[in-house]
């Protein structure tokens, strides 16, 4: 996880303190996120980042917003997401992107 962000997300160390395992399983199926596939990783973590913020989940947005542009995504691209995301879930989802897309900037 640290590689995906630069950091580990606070949760993920109190995860990983209380059950070691659970980090693993999660770890797991993050590798495979990153993993080209018939997806490429990229494709599949603006994909992530569309469906955290449907769920309007600031810090998971921020979270996906730097593992976009880690994995080469570019700002058109974040902004055509951006669309997609105010299409299928509106503005409180566009809304719970604000302070990632200041890493844009």
């Amino acid at each position: 996880m640290t590689d995906k962000l630069g950091f580990t997300p606070q949760i993920l160390e109190t995860l990983g303190e209380l059950e070691p395992e659970f980090v693993h399983k999660y770890n797991m199926c993050n590798h495979r996120l990153l993993k080209d596939g018939a997806l490429s990783a990229k494709t599949k973590i603006l994909i992530a980042l569309a469906v955290v913020a449907s769920k309007q989940c600031e810090a998971c947005v921020i979270s996906q917003m730097k593992s976009a542009l880690k994995n080469g995504a570019t700002k058109e691209e974040i902004m055509e997401v951006m669309d997609v995301i105010f299409i299928t879930s509106g503005a409180p989802a566009v809304a719970a992107c604000r302070d990632a897309l200041k890493q844009l900037k």
